[in-house]
């Protein structure tokens, strides 16, 4: 209280003052709400955002996700050199359960699921005719005993015998008796008591007794996910074209299994599910690396003993969530920056206004004696009583919302409300009440003006540094995670406020060229407005704030338009067509049924191809497995009409490191079976899937082609290849596209996207009204004096049209044409392909829709802001005018 009474503060008009200002200031106040709710509220939803991309990510890597523990058998030799079977080998395979659980770090362990230990054997080839049908033994079980079934037919696989018995290593294939569910056995036509038809890779016969079908009681029971074909058949998991039946064994024919296959054929593993509801965006950051460690101190593979040996996908998973996540908090940064920076530009606009209309009161109180100190801090009060409840309701509003707050994000907003209003009253006070004389000396002039020349020149340079500096090390270093990244986030609001400076700079000289140009025509009105828009051009802000917040909308557009075409591209790169069939081993013959679906009405085309997901390649004696392809190419140049119809060994290859290129001879082998073969690269393969590395070879190349996937295109394409799927994989590209825009990430940025552009053109608009309302006074003077010459109403409107159309004319052009230059700046350092799913950045997409737009919203804010003029001046009289002057 003493400080405030020793600056001698004036309460009345301290309230006159905020009544006569109410609206501005409550205007201030709503900049302030919204801008600080849109701050403060951002984070904390990208942060939930951010946990769901994680819970995403891990419900849909599923068994890949899972944390492993594999420990070799100990051996089974008995006295006489044979193998002995232990009927307790299943209570030998619940220990490693134990043994798992206890070496697990308590973090990663409080954020998976109980365990499933499964003993796993080889696959087998089924020998029954089909083509790639594969095989294999499982026992399963769970902490709870296992996962419950029903035996419809039948009964539960029992042991062969209960003792432990020594068998000789050559004697005939010991009896293993197992589970067929419903659905695999009728597909393999088995019943209880057939033997199913399996060998080795050396084609040794093996003996599993189907001894019964069941039916599982909880199909979606998690246990069942660690091994799915135990259930139903299962594709592709042995390769492209493949199919892997199961049987299952219980705790009493586990160890008849354990004889049945060789001492390596048998595995027994602890699978770790992790649970995505207990994940959140900080601890996904620990595990991945929790993860990692765990991995790296694991036991080798290579040592016999029977230590634990773990692996997992959960922090591939969590790496490749994290690389989203960055990309979406890199953009969010970007969008929040240059909203702030808007919102920054447009309550300094707001604060000259106040300032203009306060000029004479604020002159009145010096003259009366009021010190500048005593000014400051009743327009700091004044400042206060303003902003303070405005953030407090935009803060409360984002806890309510989202539950938190970010106060920094808010800041900067909530500062510079607090003090553009009282600097720029006092420095208006100042100002009306100075001593200072212009000096009468022509060079004193003159070097008065050289000196404001170079601290515009000055400002101008600084903002370019600052503008440019934030471009490099956006682009040189992106914005990561933990990194200071005020400065390359902020690059594209620092390159548009220097864009627009730019521009501020030569206004002058493009409204002196109007004006010169008016003078010569015979158009009184064209020159009253050239003269008026000559002499208000050096104005800062105005221009400053329309120029700034039109480019940054049209970056926000264009980032949200690219983006989207690049999830449409993404998702025809990874089906290849509009839909995809990889063929079920057991479906009639593929080219047949690429006729078939080619032949469906609403299909444009459809090829078939052989799709091999790795082969061994030496090129320019470097070892590389890119995908191979073999398909009729002139065919496939239908769907994709990059592709050059090649023949024989002439092949297209795609390389994501330059490993594979036109014009290089490559030894290409396919298989272990096949003799490498000199391929000649030719030219530039297509994006196939999420492959980095492909080779295209045509049909005629002369190597053995089975296809195995159908591309097919057109509306009916979906229907059709659904229709014909029979047992086989669909993939469906609208169906990629929109699980893609649905995903978390993806649909938080495109409501910010269009968030902030919105917001952003808004701003823009009223800093244009503002801007308007502070030379209004000025300009109601000049087109009063104009009347009394004889100009009529709706000539003065022109006029007034004519004095404020140039920073409209220049936002409307050259705001979007700096939004593109922003665009082809900034938009490679923000990863974009990491959230579009394709294997390189999408192409930049200009809405050119925005120009037009864009044009037409401001142009109607012009319209709006003379009307809305007009209808104030004429509730003035004419001759209150000519008696005021104003």
């Amino acid at each position: 209280m003493t400080t405030l009474h020793r600056l001698s503060l004036h309460w009345p008009s301290v309230k006159g003052r905020a009544r006569a200002d109410l609206g501005p200031l409550l205007l201030v106040a709503g900049v302030v709400l919204v801008i600080t709710l849109l701050a403060a509220i951002v984070p904390p939803l990208m942060r939930t955002t951010a946990d769901e991309a994680a819970r995403d990510a891990i419900r849909r890597a599923g068994p890949d996700a899972a944390v492993q523990a594999e420990a070799r058998w100990e051996d089974d030799y008995g006295p006489n050199g044979g193998r002995v079977r232990f009927p307790a080998l299943a209570d030998d395979v619940n220990d490693l359960s134990t043994r798992a659980q206890e070496a697990l770090d308590p973090a990663l362990r409080a954020i998976l699921r109980p365990p499933v230990t499964t003993a796993t054997s080889v696959t087998l080839a089924v020998t029954d005719g089909s083509v790639q049908r594969h095989f294999q033994v499982d026992y399963l079980r769970t902490d709870s005993g296992g996962p419950a079934v029903t035996w419809t037919s039948g009964k539960a696989p029992e042991a062969t015998r209960d003792d432990a018995v020594e068998i000789p290593l050559n004697g005939p294939k010991w009896e293993v008796q197992v589970g067929l569910s419903e659905a695999e056995a009728a597909t393999m036509k088995l019943r209880p008591g057939d033997h199913v038809p399996v060998q080795d890779d050396l084609r040794t016969p093996y003996n599993v007794l189907v001894s019964g079908i069941f039916r599982p009681a909880d199909p979606a029971d998690p246990a069942w996910q660690t091994v799915p074909w135990l259930l139903a058949p299962s594709s592709g998991l042995d390769g492209a074209g493949t199919t892997r039946f199961g049987g299952l064994m219980t705790a009493e024919s586990l160890p008849d299994g354990r004889l049945a296959f060789l001492p390596d054929q048998l595995q027994r593993t602890v699978w770790f599910a992790a649970d995505p509801d207990r994940i959140t965006w900080e601890s996904a950051q620990q595990l991945a690396a929790t993860a990692a460690a765990l991995k790296a101190t694991s036991a080798s593979s290579g040592e016999r003993d029977d230590s634990l040996k773990w692996d997992t996908g959960l922090d591939r998973v969590l790496r490749a969530v994290r690389d989203q996540v960055n990309a979406a908090y890199a953009q969010a940064s970007v969008l929040l920056i240059a909203v702030l920076a808007g919102a920054v530009l447009v309550l300094l606009l707001a604060a000259d206004l106040l300032a203009r209309r306060r000029d004479a009161a604020l002159a009145a109180a010096r003259q009366r004696g009021a010190g500048l100190p005593s000014l400051a801090a009743e327009l700091l009060i004044e400042s206060l009583v303003v902003t303070v409840p405005a953030a407090a309701l935009g803060l409360l509003l984002s806890y309510l919302v989202a539950g938190d707050a970010a106060l920094l994000w808010a800041a900067p907003v909530v500062v510079c409300a607090l003090l553009a209003g009282p600097g720029f009253g006092v420095l208006a006070a100042a100002r009306a009440t100075r001593d200072r004389r212009a000096p009468a000396n022509r060079s004193a002039r003159r070097r008065q003006q050289r000196l404001e020349q170079l601290r515009r020149a000055a400002i101008d340079t600084a903002v370019l540094t600052a503008a440019v500096g934030a471009v490099v090390a956006l682009r040189q270093r992106g914005i990561a995670a933990g990194a200071d990244t005020a400065l390359p986030a902020s690059a594209p609001t620092l390159g548009a406020v220097a864009g627009a400076l730019l521009l501020l700079r030569l206004m002058p000289a493009g409204t002196g060229l109007a004006l010169r140009q008016a003078l010569r025509s015979r158009r009184p009105l064209a020159v009253f407005g050239a003269a008026r828009a000559a002499a208000t051009a050096g104005r800062v802000l105005p221009l400053l704030v329309l120029t700034a917040t039109t480019a940054l909308a049209g970056f926000a557009v264009t980032l949200d338009v690219t983006t989207a075409r690049g999830m449409a591209d993404g998702a025809r790169q990874t089906v290849g067509a509009d839909a995809r069939l990889d063929v079920a081993p057991d479906a009639i013959g593929t080219p047949q049924l690429a006729a078939r679906i080619a032949a469906a009405p609403g299909v444009t085309h459809a090829v078939a191809a052989q799709v091999t997901d790795v082969v061994r390649v030496i090129a320019d004696n470097t070892a590389v497995t890119p995908a191979l392809v073999i398909v009729d190419t002139a065919a496939f140049r239908q769907l994709k009409p990059s592709v050059t119809p090649v023949s024989g060994l002439r092949a297209l290859v795609r390389s994501s490191d330059g490993s594979l290129r036109p014009g290089m001879t490559m030894r290409l082998r396919v298989d272990d079976d096949t003799q490498p073969v000199e391929v000649t690269a030719v030219g530039i393969a297509p994006a196939i899937g999420d492959a980095t590395d492909v080779i295209v070879l045509d049909a005629t190349a002369g190597l053995p082609y089975t296809p195995n996937t159908v591309w097919a295109t057109g509306p009916g394409a979906a229907a059709a290849v659904s229709s014909a799927a029979a047992g086989g994989h669909v993939l469906i590209r609208a169906d990629v596209l929109d699980d893609r825009r649905t995903a978390p990430l993806n649909s938080g940025l495109h409501a910010l996207n269009w968030a902030v552009a919105v917001t952003l053109l808004a701003l823009g608009l009223l800093g244009f009204a503002l801007a308007a309302a502070a030379s209004a006074p000025a300009r109601w003077e000049t087109l009063a004096r104009l009347r009394t010459l004889g100009l009529r109403p709706r000539d003065t409107h022109r006029v007034a049209a004519g004095e404020l159309l140039p920073p409209v004319l220049a936002a409307a052009v050259f705001g979007p044409l700096l939004g593109m230059l922003l665009v082809a700046l900034t938009f490679g350092p923000l990863a974009l392909r990491t959230l579009t799913g394709q294997t390189a950045d999408p192409a930049t997409v200009v809405p050119w829709w925005m120009f037009a737009g864009t044009a037409v919203v401001l142009l109607g804010a012009l319209i709006a802001v003379v009307a809305a003029e007009a209808v104030t001046r004429r509730r003035r009289r004419l001759g209150e005018v000519l008696r005021v002057g104003t």
